[in-house]
């Protein structure tokens, strides 16, 4: 059973930054096609982590009991003719608090950031087949294409992504 779960916006990584890295292995090593591969070492997501902020990038995490349960992004667009849009960014779930809401929790409060900032449309991409198709769908993002071979896996086969969108308007 998993206690309340707080979100927060995370302004300055230095005070998060062991357990978002941790939280980036273990991701990684269960599977998760999040731009990296196993096996993925402490230097390597700690600077991941001191290079992901900056003003075009909100951070969220997910806490429970003082620890990073979770965590995802919003990339506002910064093109003029793209200032209505933002994209969703590597939304993660620490392998043992899955199943409990907090994917759906996270996405809810940066979907909930987005409109704040003006932004009516989302986009994401995530790889075919992974549970998080499921999550997207339910709360309705509309798959708008699939692209395959986007993404090379651990074992080094190919995997198609799956382009979603929702809009606000």
């Amino acid at each position: 059973m998993v206690d309340e779960v707080r979100i927060e916006q995370v302004l300055s990584i230095e005070e998060h930054k062991s357990e978002l890295s941790e939280l980036l292995i273990r991701v990684v090593e269960e599977g998760a096609s999040i731009g990296f591969l196993p096996p993925l070492k402490l230097f390597e997501a700690t600077r991941y982590w001191e290079n992901v902020l900056s003003p075009e990038v909100i951070l969220f995490i997910a806490t429970t009991n003082n620890r990073v349960v979770g965590s995802v992004q919003l990339h506002l667009c910064t093109k003029q003719n793209g200032d209505h849009r933002a994209e969703i960014a590597k939304l993660m779930t620490h392998p043992e608090y899955r199943r409990h809401g907090i994917g759906r929790l996270l996405m809810n409060n940066t979907e909930e950031r987005a409109r704040q900032e003006g932004r009516s449309l989302l986009v994401l991409d995530t790889r075919e087949g992974d549970p998080s198709n499921l999550l997207y769908a339910s709360i309705g993002y509309i798959q708008a294409g699939r692209i395959p071979e986007y993404a090379r896996s651990a074992t080094g086969e190919l995997h198609a992504t799956i382009y979603y969108y929702k809009s606000f308007s």
